[in-house]
Formats: structure tokens, C-alpha cells, sequence
């Protein structure tokens, strides 16, 4: 499956802040969309960094509550590893293992299109198998 069946399904919809927001600010965001991570862009359509939940709170266990004051742009990850429509789901999982990396932006001629999650991954795995296992109960049944 290509990562851009997954976001027909899920929705290509991109949770995003910009660097200069406070750390208060993107506690609100990711409350406010139930999200684990959002990309932080100056537009909305590039990706200038990500910044996740184990980002604040591995900051905010050093500095402690003065960071939520910062701007995003001191906690974000700032090389963001991405994906394409085109790439497959079984590659990401891979990827996503080795970088230890849970969101990756979806990006199309630059411009972002998506995210996918872990839990997407995931999800596609468990639909896989569940798949598979059908095929097969089928087949011995005759």
C-alpha cells in the first residue's frame, strides 16, 4: 500500500504552528486536536521543523516551567525526516523503527499533503494480516 491510500483514509489533514507561537501556545494546539505532534511551518505548507510531546516534556524536565514561555522553534526538531505519496507503508515502518520517528510529514513538490503516524502504520499492519487471514480461512474452506 502507497502512504497516499493511507491518507485517503485518514484524511490529509496537518496540524501546524509556527516557530515563533509559545510552548504554552502548542500545549494548547495539541490538546485542542488530540494530536501527538505537529509540524512547525512558517506557511502552513513547508515543513520547518516538528515538535512533539516528548520534545516538551524532555525540555521541560531541564529548564523546567520557563520553557513554556519559549518559542517552538527552540524545542523542534529541526531536521524532520518526511515521506512522499508515492512511498510505500512497508518502507516507513522501517524507517520509523530505525529513526525511532512516530509522525512523518507527507511531503508532494515540496508542499506538505499529509502526516502519517505510527498508529497509521500500524493500523495498515493489523488491516494486512486481518486480510491475509481471510484469504486464507477462505482457501481452506474450499
Amino acid at each position: 500500500m502507497r502512504i497516499s491510500e493511507v491518507l485517503r483514509n485518514k484524511g490529509a489533514e496537518v496540524v501546524t504552528i509556527g516557530p515563533e507561537a509559545t510552548v504554552r501556545e502548542l500545549l494548547g494546539v495539541l490538546a485542542e486536536h488530540n494530536v501527538g505532534a505537529v509540524v512547525v511551518s512558517v506557511d502552513g505548507v513547508s515543513v520547518d521543523g516538528i515538535v512533539s510531546e516528548r520534545d516538551i516534556v524532555r525540555r521541560l524536565h531541564r529548564v523546567g516551567a520557563g520553557v513554556l514561555d519559549s518559542p517552538v522553534r527552540e524545542i523542534m526538531t529541526a531536521v524532520v525526516h518526511t515521506c512522499a505519496p508515492e512511498d510505500r507503508v512497508e518502507s516507513l515502518r522501517s524507517t520509523m523503527t530505525q529513526h525511532r520517528i512516530r509522525h512523518l510529514p507527507v511531503l508532494s513538490n515540496g508542499r506538505m499533503v499529509g502526516i502519517v503516524s505510527i498508529g497509521d502504520v500500524v493500523k495498515h499492519a493489523i488491516s494486512e494480516l486481518q486480510t491475509e487471514r481471510e484469504h486464507l480461512e477462505q482457501y481452506l474452506r474450499g
